[in-house]
């Protein structure tokens, strides 16, 4: 549907996915949009998003979706309801790009190439003044009101847009200069964390795994007794611990914590109960009794794998299977179902998907984005304190949070 043109003139700080999507909502809405991007090209974090397929939401209910909300989801509810993830779906899929839903919700373009999604959005954006120049500071009057933006030059608005993103990748732009801008005129932020972010480990087993994937696994997340959290699916071990989409959930969970303590119980038989898997390797065992404890385990577990299995419970590889003690199976029974990696320490923030932490929300109108300190400053996606877990929950955020501010800012 469009709109009329109006004589009110905005700006948009950020090229990325709540950027994108605001601009393409006020054009739509006949606002005179100039958008900063100071990277060569709009929409960078996108392209690397979903391991490049770019997990665009989650096919779900607003109500769910507010459920993987780790950090201030209350103050998400106005935005989640006013542009719910079908919302998402229809926009893009009325602009040409079909899309198809996987595992858990995940929503995905059909042909796999996140260049589908931000070409879309590059698209959706012309009509906008697009000025490649990094935003300094926010300009404000007597009144304490935005009146505009500094480049190497000066830039009057009726209102701005910041959403800027975290401080993740910074190489796409995410360099945390949105806090500086909002903290230049007043606003408070909370430290920036890391969350959606890999695991590092001393154990070397994880450097001899490396590059293992792990799929339909069980994983729990310990705190001495305590258990943080709980997950089925994939993960991967890496040379310096353990990534993928469980680990990156979990790493969430963990934000806060000293995870020098943590360890991580790996399920690697979750189908079968305690009792059920005893049963099927004493069947193994007795009708292969003549292998090698190494050529049965291969049965059970990948390649990579073996050795690292055959030493943590502490028998030898090429011992006969019949020669396996009751005691020796109890320790690969229970291997097999908590397959344990301490835990070290988070990757760097730079590494992660998501930052977690930033503009305190405390000090935005969560029905219309704006500032409650700064008259006519509003803020979407990234650069706000929110974060949730994978599976496209975060862009989902970025899109409605940025839905929300262009309305706001067409109705001014």
């Amino acid at each position: 549907m469009m709109y009329t043109q109006n004589d009110k003139r905005v700006a948009v700080v950020g090229g990325g996915a709540a950027g994108l999507f605001a601009t393409a909502i006020l054009l739509a809405r006949g606002v005179k949009v100039t958008l900063f991007e100071h990277k060569p090209r709009m929409g960078t974090k996108l392209m690397i998003t979903g391991k490049g397929r770019c997990n665009v939401t989650n096919n779900c209910t607003p109500r769910e979706v507010l459920e993987n909300v780790v950090t201030n989801p209350r103050f998400l509810y106005s935005a989640l309801y006013a542009l719910t993830p079908q919302d998402v779906m229809a926009f893009f899929e009325e602009r040409g790009v079909p899309l198809k839903t996987e595992r858990g919700g995940r929503v995905f373009p059909v042909s796999d190439h996140s260049l589908d999604i931000v070409e879309c959005l590059r698209k959706a954006v012309r009509g906008a003044t697009i000025i490649k120049e990094k935003v300094t500071a926010l300009l404000t009057n007597d009144e304490g009101e935005l009146v505009g933006l500094r480049t190497h030059q000066e830039y009057h608005f009726d209102a701005v847009l910041l959403a800027t993103g975290g401080v993740s990748y910074p190489q796409t732009g995410s360099d945390g200069s949105g806090y500086a801008l909002a903290y230049g005129v007043g606003h408070t932020i909370v430290t920036p964390t890391p969350s959606l972010v890999p695991l590092t480990s001393d154990d070397d087993i994880c450097q001899r795994m490396q590059g293992l994937s792990l799929k339909n696994v069980g994983l729990k997340v310990k705190l001495g007794d305590k258990k943080i959290y709980e997950d089925f699916g994939e993960m991967l071990f890496t040379h310096f611990g353990v990534s993928g989409p469980m680990i990156l959930s979990a790493s969430a969970r963990l934000k806060g914590l000293d995870v020098s303590g943590v360890v991580i119980e790996i399920d690697l038989k979750p189908a079968l109960d305690e009792k059920t898997l005893d049963a099927r390797l004493l069947s193994d065992f007795s009708k292969n009794a003549n292998r090698d404890f190494i050529n049965e385990l291969a049965q059970l577990l990948p390649k990579k794998m073996l050795l690292p299995f055959a030493e943590r419970v502490g028998i030898n590889p090429h011992k006969k299977v019949h020669d396996i003690t009751r005691e020796e199976r109890r320790r690969i029974l229970q291997m097999l179902k908590a397959f344990t990696i301490q835990i070290s320490d988070f990757r760097p923030i730079e590494e992660a998907i998501i930052t977690s932490g930033g503009i305190s929300t405390k000090e935005i109108d969560p029905k219309t984005m704006e500032s409650k300190l700064v008259r006519s400053l509003y803020f979407a996606g990234e650069v706000m304190d929110v974060d949730a877990y994978t599976g496209g929950f975060n862009l989902q955020i970025a899109f409605s949070t940025a839905y929300l501010a262009a309305e706001a800012m067409a109705e001014l």
